[in-house]
C-alpha cells in the first residue's frame, strides 16, 4: 500500500490529499528516509512523520484493507510518539491564547471594556 493512503487509512489524515502534500513537504520519514506519496510501505516499516508541530513516530503492524475506524487504529500500527511531544503542544496552546502584539488586529472584548473603563472615568 502507499504511504499516503496508509497515512489516511489510519487516520492521520482527514484526506488523502493532506497526505500526499505532506509528503510532497518532506514530512514523512520511512525507515528513515524522506520518502514520495508513492512509496509502498510494509508490516514492520517504522514511520516518523511531522504533524501540528508534533513528531509523530509509529511502526506498521499490518495492513487495513480501506480506512478504518478509529477504535480499529491500533490493530494496524503501534504509536511510539514520545509523551513529551505532546506536552510541549498543551504549552504552546496556552502561549499562543496569553500572547497577542499591542496594536494588531481588532481589540478583543476584554480590551474594548479596558479602553471602555478608561474613557468613562476621564469624563
Amino acid at each position: 500500500m502507499r504511504i499516503d493512503k496508509y497515512l489516511w487509512c489510519v487516520r492521520y489524515f482527514k484526506t488523502r490529499s493532506l497526505a500526499t502534500a505532506a509528503c510532497k513537504k518532506g514530512h514523512v520519514r520511512v525507515n528513515q528516509d524522506i520518502v514520495k506519496p508513492s512509496r509502498e510501505v510494509y508490516p514492520q516499516d517504522k514511520i516518523q512523520l511531522r504533524k501540528d508541530q508534533i513528531n509523530y513516530s509509529l511502526t506498521i503492524n499490518d495492513i487495513p484493507d480501506s480506512r478504518v475506524g478509529a477504535k480499529l487504529v491500533d490493530i494496524y500500527r503501534t504509536d511510539t510518539t514520545p509523551r513529551d511531544a505532546f506536552e510541549a503542544q498543551e504549552l504552546l496552546k496556552y502561549t499562543k491564547s496569553y500572547y497577542r502584539k499591542k496594536g494588531v488586529g481588532r481589540p478583543s472584548k476584554k480590551d474594548r471594556r479596558d479602553i471602555d473603563d478608561f474613557t468613562s472615568e476621564n469624563e
